[in-house]
């Protein structure tokens, strides 16, 4: 297990704190604004609509989930003293959960709606995006936790 030097404990937690928010943030907002809306697109309109969101997600989205993901990474190589290990092996396994129901849940529902509206795959993004919305909302929890501990 390496060592960050005490002057990035604080800086890496911080940049942690703020992907993770911002994730957060993004994702109360896709669940209960952006998602639900999908039904009032139009079945015409739909498929270029749907391209189009999948197209523009990524930039919105990818970088601060790699941020997230890389500082997540840095303190599971080198737990900050203040930090109890489990305390950031839980957010590490928080973060698997929402990754891989991104990419076993909510993509292969994208790409369905690509085709085409349909009610069933809509109806299924939405509810599977729940469980991406309870992780990150526990995960903003205990990186805000992380944060006090490590100020203590």
């Amino acid at each position: 297990m390496m060592t960050l030097p005490a002057a990035l404990e604080a800086p890496i937690l911080l940049v942690h704190l703020a992907a993770t928010y911002y994730m957060v943030g993004l994702i109360w907002f896709v669940q209960h604004v952006h998602y639900p809306l999908f039904g009032a697109v139009g079945s015409d309109e739909f498929s270029a609509y749907s391209q189009s969101h999948v197209a523009r997600t990524g930039s919105i989205v990818g970088p601060a989930m790699i941020v997230e993901g890389a500082t997540a990474a840095l303190l599971l190589a080198a737990t900050p003293s203040a930090l109890p290990g489990w305390l950031v092996w839980f957010g590490a396994g928080l973060l698997l959960v929402i990754w891989l129901s991104t990419g076993l849940l909510q993509v292969p529902r994208h790409r369905d709606l690509i085709a085409g509206f349909d009610a069933t795959a809509h109806r299924r993004l939405v509810t599977t995006n729940w469980i991406r919305t309870l992780a990150w909302s526990l995960r903003g929890g205990l990186a805000l936790y992380m944060v006090g501990l490590a100020m203590e």
